[in-house]
């Protein structure tokens, strides 16, 4: 428990740094708090069965996060870690698949409509910027990040699954999912006040849910 703690600590750290744009606390904080999550699962839970799929998972997004302390520079190379970090995601979720159901067919339109709209959005503002080469990887992070969210909100009427886990992966998966629309949207269409704190929030606080959930359904 002292890490989960821990990690919330140095994510308000990092909304810190970042609001106040210290760089310096910016690189010792942001990093720590996926490295935090990545040793409370370990210890907590262990790394066995689909439990190293979030492992990997939180992996790929630390890395990523190292690569986006350069937003400007190592956006694409970052987009390329989170994207491998989802798919994790949406293997550990799978594993096993929730059963189908009229509330998942529902969920999987609704969210393929929204997820849509907004790419839609993104393009059109990519296009008008002449941006045209991060059309494919914008597309594909997008899909699969849909993916992804759709799987842990999935876990709320899987019979496998307890509902204060299956409620902490889905809320997490939905900031995950928010925060990275933040992003694009301040990168690609119009800026946001104090739109990279409400990114950095939302991220965070969502795999620090995520983390949690897994932890409460999966350990021994």
């Amino acid at each position: 428990m002292i890490y989960l703690i821990a990690a919330l600590i140095f994510a308000a750290l990092t909304a810190l740094a970042t609001w106040k744009k210290n760089r310096g606390l910016e690189f010792a904080a942001k990093p720590a708090v996926l490295a935090l999550l990545l040793i409370y699962l370990w210890i907590t839970a262990g790394l066995n069965g689909a439990l190293l799929w979030f492992a990997l998972g939180m992996f790929f997004s630390l890395v990523g996060d190292v690569l986006l302390l350069w937003l400007d520079r190592m956006f694409l190379y970052g987009l390329v870690s989170f994207l491998l970090a989802q798919v994790a995601y949406v293997i550990g979720f799978s594993s096993p698949p929730s059963p189908v159901s009229m509330w998942g067919l529902l969920l999987a339109v609704i969210l393929a409509l929204g997820s849509a709209r907004v790419l839609r959005r993104i393009l059109s503002a990519l296009a008008e910027k002449g941006n045209t080469r991060m059309r494919i990887p914008i597309i594909v992070y997008g899909l699969v990040i849909t993916l992804m969210l759709l799987s842990a909100m999935l876990k709320l009427t899987d019979p496998l699954w307890g509902a204060g886990a299956s409620l902490l992966v889905a809320l997490g998966a939905f900031l995950f999912y928010l925060s990275d629309i933040v992003l694009a949207w301040l990168k690609f269409v119009t800026p946001i006040q104090n739109g990279r704190v409400i990114n950095i929030g939302l991220y965070h606080l969502g795999q620090i849910l995520i983390a949690a959930g897994v932890v409460v359904q999966l350990k021994p």
